[in-house]
Parts: structure tokens; sequence; C-alpha cells
């Protein structure tokens, strides 16, 4: 017996159908995880709406779990059934249990539970890549966040105070500006707020080199404002909807500004790479200098509710699916 959350067509949380399917047998270069726990992300709504397009239809959507190995396909040598694994990038997740290609998949080492690896993979790898690589963070720099007690969003708080960042955060409402505070951010700006206007008198001026945005359209002008020249804006979500790239001039206008959309695909698309974002990731973790909230629980079949949570603004750090 194997069930799974598919989408027929796009549209609402009600897209959202429970229903069982075939158990799959892994082919050459798979393993089958019976998973344990599954991620919940902004992307699975851009795949359920169809703002990101669906290899096809029927499809069972989520990017991110973590399980036991129950089986693997020819030519797998590296992992072996009992293993714990974890995973992020591969579509599919919103199931009892499916195959991925073993090269996706990453063993979790003693003190990382499935739930914990379900709640960071994705998150989590993607703020070791947004603030180890795309724009290194260094000691000193003053850096600005939107969503910043979102999963993304807190896990980097607490990743680049760490590093000896100033970090300014900017949230929806007065309760997630403490969160973020009680995380470690220097300070939290409410998004009703002159955001540059605030990050101006924060840096005396000086603006900020990077600017983290995964909100989208409604911040992006607003982002380039509070970079100073030469900075980078970081566009990587789209919660409020896509950004329309404007006339390339107003980079020019505004400081020979660079502007990048990474992916966390890109980033991991080498195995020695996904292993490398993996293991920085573990580090910090089981330091004790990032702690991973799992802050809501669903059950799997009830997606739907979690969807009307997130697109509600109403969860704070990770929130996990259980099957």
């Amino acid at each position: 017996m194997n069930h799974a959350i598919r989408v027929h067509e796009p549209g609402g949380p009600e897209k959202l159908v429970w229903e069982e399917v075939p158990r799959p047998d892994p082919k050459p270069g798979e393993a089958l995880v019976r998973h344990e726990a599954v991620g919940l992300n902004y992307i699975d709504v851009y795949f359920r709406t169809g703002l990101y397009k669906a290899p096809s239809l029927p499809v069972t959507i989520g990017m991110e779990g973590a399980g036991v190995v129950e089986a693997v396909g020819e030519g797998v040598t590296d992992l072996k059934p009992g293993d714990r694994v974890a995973y992020a990038g591969a579509l599919g997740a919103y199931a009892e249990a499916r195959c991925v290609p073993a090269d996706r998949l990453v063993k979790l080492p003693e003190g990382i539970s499935t739930e914990q690896a379900a709640a960071m993979m994705l998150q989590g790898m993607t703020a070791q890549y947004l603030l180890r690589r795309t724009y290194r963070v260094q000691p000193g720099d003053t850096i600005l966040l939107h969503a910043a007690a979102g999963g993304v969003g807190l896990i980097m708080v607490q990743w680049a105070k760490h590093l000896g960042a100033t970090v300014i955060g900017v949230v929806s409402t007065p309760e997630k500006a403490e969160l973020i505070k009680a995380h470690g951010a220097d300070h939290a700006l409410l998004s009703g707020e002159d955001i540059p206007a605030r990050v101006q008198e924060i840096t005396g001026g000086a603006m900020v080199p990077v600017v983290y945005d995964s909100v989208g359209r409604d911040t992006f002008l607003a982002s380039l404002d509070c970079l100073r020249p030469l900075g980078l804006m970081v566009s990587f979500g789209n919660a409020s909807g896509p950004v329309s790239v404007p006339d390339l001039g107003i980079l020019a206008a505004k400081g020979s500004l660079y502007v990048t959309r990474p992916t966390l695909n890109t980033y991991t698309a080498k195995r020695e790479d996904l292993l490398a974002t993996a293991q920085d990731l573990f580090e910090v973790v089981r330091s004790g200098a990032v702690k991973i909230r799992v802050n809501q629980t669903f059950p799997l079949k009830d997606a739907a509710e979690a969807h009307r949570a997130l697109e509600g603004r109403r969860t704070t750090g990770s929130t996990v699916l259980l099957p």
C-alpha cells in the first residue's frame, strides 16, 4: 500500500488529492525510500498553482524528504536497505514511499533525526549556498534578509550571526519580529515600513553589500534601494509573485548593482557539491550554532491545510508533513 498527494490540475490547496498509487521499484541508480517525514516549502505552492510547470499531470509535488532506504536498484553501491537518508530538489516527495536517484541522497549522521532532516535539507542547504557561496558573508558584514521568520529565514538569521554578521530581518508582524530577535537578528523591520530609509538609518548611510529577497515582486525595487554601490541583489523566491525584470539601466542608476537568481539545483548539481553543502549544514546544526525549529507538523494527507497555513503567513520556521 502506498499513498501520495497528487495534483491533477493547477489551482488552490483543494487541488491536492490524497490517493493510492503503485509502490515503485527502484530502477538502476535509484533507491526506494520509505518516508518518515516530508518537508513543506514555498516551491510546493509554485508547482501546485502552475507557476512552475510540472513535467506532466497528474504530479506528486514536494521537493524534500527523509526516511529509510527499503531497496536499491542495480549499480547502487554506497547505499543499502536500512540506511537513514535525506534529499532535497527531487520532485515527488509528497508520498509515503518513492524512488530517488541514489546520487541525490545524503546519509544522515548520528544526532540528526529524519524529522529534522526533512525540515532542513532544502531550506538549510539553500541557506548554506546563499551565505557561503552566492555572497560569502564575512565577519562585520551587515546583511538584509526578507521573510526572516520563515524556514530559510530563521536558519539564515542564526547562521549569519554565527559568521559574525549584523542581521537586518524584515518580517510581516510584531510577533515575527520578536521571533527573529530571539534567534539573533540585530534589527527587525516590519514589511510596511520604509525599508530603504530604515536601512540607511541603521547603516549610517553606507547601505548593505547584499540583500536576500525571497518575496519577489512586492519588494524587488525597494531591495535595490538598500544596496550600496556594487551591491548584490539575491532574488531567490517569488512569495508575492514573479519579478518582472526592469530596464537594466536601473542597475546602473542605483550604483552598478548586481542581480542573481540562484537555485539550489545549480549549486548542488555535482555530487561533491551536494555532499559538501549538506556536510556544512550538518556541522552547524550538530554544533548548536543553528537550531532547526519544526514549529508545525501536519499529517501528509492534510497537505492542503498545510498549504493554507503557509500561504496565509501562519507558519514560522519549518513545517513537516508526516506520512
